[in-house]
């Protein structure tokens, strides 16, 4: 138990430490969580009614957020199954990062769920066996399954950090069938998520089978983009060294997964468009708009644009083996996919209604103030995390007296698995 309270201690003295850079990081994240917190109370005490949201349009910018930051927490798989079930020797030695990002997504998305809801104190409600929607509310199945991801990343990730700040090795009975049951969860959370959609028999533009699919597809583009961005500032910012190997397996799945999304997104269209029925009205009027009403439209041309070009400068041997211009193709998957995840496919599903009703919907000041505020509040955590790891990997953080350092700069994979 002591060496539980000195990892906390070492811990949290750590991540406290840093430069001027630093600082100013976690300040400007810190002010816009402020603006968060200011922007909630408006919304608590004046109601949702300071969103765009409305009766036609009552899910908006904040579970377009929800569903794209599940991708990004399903995504971290894209780490941690090359690492245990290929052992992939570069993965190995970063997997404890995949985890860590989990877990700031995964957080997000709780804020989300919570920035969402007109009563939040009545979350109970989703929680099971009391809450009356945790089992009939296929929202309610979604936050269940989140829960149990982030507690599977929360106890895989800092059991691994605190056997390389003791130097003593996990359990690997216990510790190998969780990180399994982590690769399999990562599936399911998304799955979930596209349920939670695709379940909407009155929706057209969502009701279909595929939904799952391109939800995973996206997700295992947008996870390992973002992650390859947050490996090369690890890269360039700290002393820990992250393989190139590591970083072009990433590359390799994001075209592969990218490639795929894009397909099954102009399968759509030609099949939604090709009859042109009412049932294709939400994609028509997210593509060219409808009965004059068109604030959709860039966002859709916007993402194909991002995607396609995207695509298109990762099959550039330039691109993709260049860590120099690798964040461009990177930035702009990461932002293509945020935009068609979130906007291009939660807001025209509520447009037009099932009575036919077009009523258009754009997030207003509060709703983008509250995003960026949540996305900071993420941000913050995964910085403490990721520098806390970072600390641990490389031997700054250790157990006085214990050999954790040389197993931490030795990164062999067969010390990582053992350990």
């Amino acid at each position: 138990m002591d060496n539980l309270f000195n990892f906390i201690a070492d811990y949290t003295r750590y991540v406290l430490k840093g430069g001027k850079m630093f600082y100013a990081w976690m300040g400007m994240l810190a002010l816009l969580i402020v603006g968060m917190l200011y922007v909630f109370y408006l919304q608590n005490t004046e109601g949702l009614i300071v969103t765009g949201m409305t009766s036609q349009i009552h899910d908006g910018l904040y579970l377009a957020n929800l569903v794209f930051l599940v991708g990004v927490a399903a995504g971290a798989v894209t780490i941690v199954f090359p690492a245990y079930v290929y052992h992939h020797e570069g993965m190995h030695k970063v997997t404890v990062l995949g985890e860590m990002l989990a877990i700031s997504a995964v957080i997000m998305v709780m804020v989300f769920v919570f920035a969402h809801m007109g009563r939040p104190d009545r979350l109970w409600h989703m929680i099971p066996p009391w809450g009356i929607y945790s089992f009939s509310s296929m929202l309610g199945w979604d936050v269940l399954v989140l829960n149990g991801y982030l507690i599977l990343n929360f106890i895989v990730g800092f059991w691994y950090l605190y056997s390389k700040y003791t130097g003593k090795p996990v359990n690997k009975k216990i510790f190998m069938p969780l990180v399994y049951l982590s690769i399999v969860w990562a599936l399911s959370i998304h799955t979930v998520t596209a349920f939670l959609v695709a379940v909407n028999p009155a929706r057209p533009m969502w009701f279909h089978s595929m939904m799952p699919i391109r939800f995973i597809t996206t997700a295992f583009a947008a996870g390992p983009a973002l992650i390859i961005l947050a490996f090369l500032i690890i890269r360039n910012t700290t002393k820990m060294w992250i393989e190139d190997s590591a970083i072009k397996l990433l590359t390799t799945i994001v075209i592969a997964c990218l490639g795929i999304a894009i397909f099954l997104t102009l399968s759509e269209v030609v099949i939604e468009l090709y009859a042109r029925t009412e049932h294709a009205n939400s994609l028509y009027y997210l593509m060219f708009g409808l009965h004059g009403l068109t604030r959709l439209v860039p966002w859709f041309w916007s993402s194909l644009v991002l995607m396609v070009g995207a695509f298109i400068l990762f099959m550039i041997p330039a691109f993709r083996n260049n860590m120099k211009l690798l964040p461009i193709p990177c930035a702009m998957a990461f932002v293509g996919i945020w935009i068609e995840k979130g906007m291009g496919l939660i807001v025209p599903g509520f447009i037009p209604s099932p009575i036919g009703e077009v009523t258009e919907y754009y997030p207003t000041l509060v709703e983008w103030l509250m995003t960026l505020g949540i996305w900071a509040f993420g941000f913050f955590v995964l910085t403490i995390l990721l520098k806390g790891a970072i600390g641990i990997l490389t031997g700054d953080v250790k157990l006085a007296g214990s050999k954790a350092g040389e197993a931490a700069l030795s990164g062999s994979p067969r010390t990582a698995a053992s350990a």
